[in-house]
Order: structure tokens, then sequence, then C-alpha cells
């Protein structure tokens, strides 16, 4: 059982547990955000959001703002550049949205981020992250956290500075990613500075990398020192990761695997709620990808994964899901162990 008595507070926003859902672009949209939540997950992060697609009211980006009541604690995170820019969408997300934080991307790797200078991009200096974040804070009246990773480069890991930056300029909270800008999502973490990291900060630190079981989170609390886990790709398709987790920190005790059709249904719901956010064709497409991770470890999945990559509607969807949780989980599926 891991032991840490400290309330888990970012803010004035207190939180369950210490679990919490990673922030991952074209993944945790509300749909997603609810059905992780429901598996008990302490906190949730929504996908990144562009400062200037926010300030020009973009559709698209404005459709990204939802948020269900169920899903409370939850944080918007936002990235951006330009610190005038960054500044007003914050400001829009605290006013005119329910978010109860606003986080800031100082960790995205890919180009097209890093060439508008964001994301990692500020890895490179902390003196811009103590400006951006103290310019943020001021503007706005719920708390602000900042997700980031350990470096650029390993020649170029200012971990603790960028940290210490953050925290002086006010953040409430920091996240970060074991690896650095170039690993991208290679190699492994190092939860050595992640350590070093938790140590030096006086604001709750969220940590980040390489958690695929739930031995690996406490592993990871224990070594680190860190106040929560963050969780991102073990989540894919499996939010029953989550509840596995907090169950394990809390008792010391690991829950059973769900079988295929319990799976099935949630993925089923998943794909419900994705429907009545977006709409029946993009609910199907979007739902290809999940419905692989949702699938990942039966043995024989291939042949669903291809006719539910060519489906175009609802009922052809809901069809192949079943088919597995009635049928072919006994008769062509078995799940790896």
């Amino acid at each position: 059982m891991y032991q840490n008595d400290k309330p888990f507070k970012i803010g004035d926003i207190t939180l369950d547990n210490r679990v919490v859902l990673a922030p991952m672009a074209g993944v945790c949209n509300s749909a997603f955000r609810l059905t992780v939540k429901e598996f008990g997950a302490g906190l949730v992060y929504a996908e990144m959001i562009s400062d200037k697609a926010l300030n020009i009211r973009n559709a698209k980006t404005m459709d990204m703002l939802y948020i269900d009541e169920r899903e409370h604690p939850m944080t918007l995170q936002i990235f951006g550049g330009d610190k005038e820019n960054l500044v007003e969408a914050a400001k829009y997300v605290d006013k005119y949205t329910n978010a109860d934080i606003i986080d800031i991307n100082m960790g995205c790797p890919v180009n097209k981020i890093i060439k508008c200078e964001a994301g990692a991009r500020w890895l490179l200096d902390p003196n811009k992250i103590y400006d951006m974040v103290s310019a943020v804070v001021e503007a706005v009246d719920k708390p602000v956290s900042c997700k980031m990773r350990i470096g650029w480069d390993d020649e170029h890991v200012f971990a603790i500075e960028n940290a210490l930056a953050a925290e002086r300029a006010g953040a409430s909270a920091i996240a970060m990613h074991g690896r650095t800008r170039v690993q991208m999502y290679e190699g492994k973490a190092n939860w050595d500075i992640l350590r070093d990291v938790s140590r030096e900060l006086t604001i709750p630190f969220i940590a980040n990398g390489d958690v695929e079981t739930p031995e690996d989170a406490k592993r990871m609390l224990e070594h680190t020192g860190a106040d929560g886990v963050m969780i991102g790709r073990a989540a894919l398709g499996n939010p029953w990761m989550i509840y596995q987790t907090v169950n394990y920190l809390e008792t010391g005790v690991l829950q059973p695997e769900p079988s295929i059709r319990e799976k099935m249904d949630v993925c089923l719901l998943h794909f419900e709620r994705l429907m009545a956010l977006k709409g029946e064709g993009t609910a199907v497409r979007e739902m290809r990808k999940h419905a692989s991770w949702y699938l990942k470890g039966l043995r024989g999945n291939g042949k669903v994964r291809t006719a539910i990559n060519q489906t175009t509607t609802a009922v052809e969807f809901r069809a192949l899901i079943n088919s597995v949780g009635d049928g072919m989980a006994e008769e062509e599926m078995i799940e790896v162990v």
C-alpha cells in the first residue's frame, strides 16, 4: 500500500486520489475523459488547445472546450509561444469555461508545435517559462499548472531550473514526463531526474512516463516522491488501468482483468458518448483507433480490426463490437495473459 497522508490539492482544488489522466492530443475529448473519470481518475486533462485558434474562436477549437459536469475536477490545457496570445486564451478559459485548472503545455515534442515556439521549445529557456507562466497566473483566477518534459536533449536537461521557474512564477502544480523532447516517446523515462525535481519543489508534483501497470505507479511514487502519478498511453482502450491503479495504491490489492464482454461494453459506451459529442460520421472514424486499443491483447483480433476500419455507420460498428463480446470471444479470440 502506498502511504502518503498529505491532501492532494492543486490551488484550491482537492483531488480524490493521486492518479491523473495525461493530456493526449486527438484522444482526450470529453467522451474519453468522462469514461476514464468514471473508472476513478482523481484528475483528467483535456487535449491541448492552440491559443491562437481559441482567440479567433475557431469552431473546431471551441468545440474542444466542452466539459461534462461529471468530469470534475478537470484541467484544460493550452499551448502557444507568444505571451499576449497565451494570456488572452487563458483569460477566455478562466472566464468562459467550467474547467477547474488551466494547464500550460511546455512538453509537446512535435515539429509543428515547436515551430510555433511552443510546447517543448520552452524547455531551453527557464527565463521564458517564468515570464510566460507569471503573466498567465496574474491574468486568471483559476489555478495554473504546467506540463513539461525533463529537457530538450541529453545536453539540455534543465528539469530543476524549469520547474523552479514555473513555481516562482506562481504555478500551483507541475507535471513532468521523464523523457526529453528528442526522445519523443522512445527509450526509457528517467525517474531519477523526476525524483530530483520532486525534492526541490514545494508545490504538488505529478510524475509521468513508463507507467504501464498499477505496480509501476506505486514504484514511481515511491522512487520519485511525487504527489501524483500521471497515466497516458496505458489507459488507451483500458480505463480499468485507472481503477486498478487507484485501488492498488489504496489497498495493495490487484483487481482482476475485465472480461472481453466488459471491455466491449465500455467500448460501446465510449462510442455512444463520442457520437453525442461529434456526430455519427466523425465518431465512427475516431472510434476505429480506440477499438484497436480496446481489442489489444486479444489473439485473433486482426479480422475484426480490419472490418472495423472499414465501417462507416454506427450500426456496423456496434454489430462488430458486439460480435466480439458475444461470440468471437469464445470461438475465435482468446485473451493473452
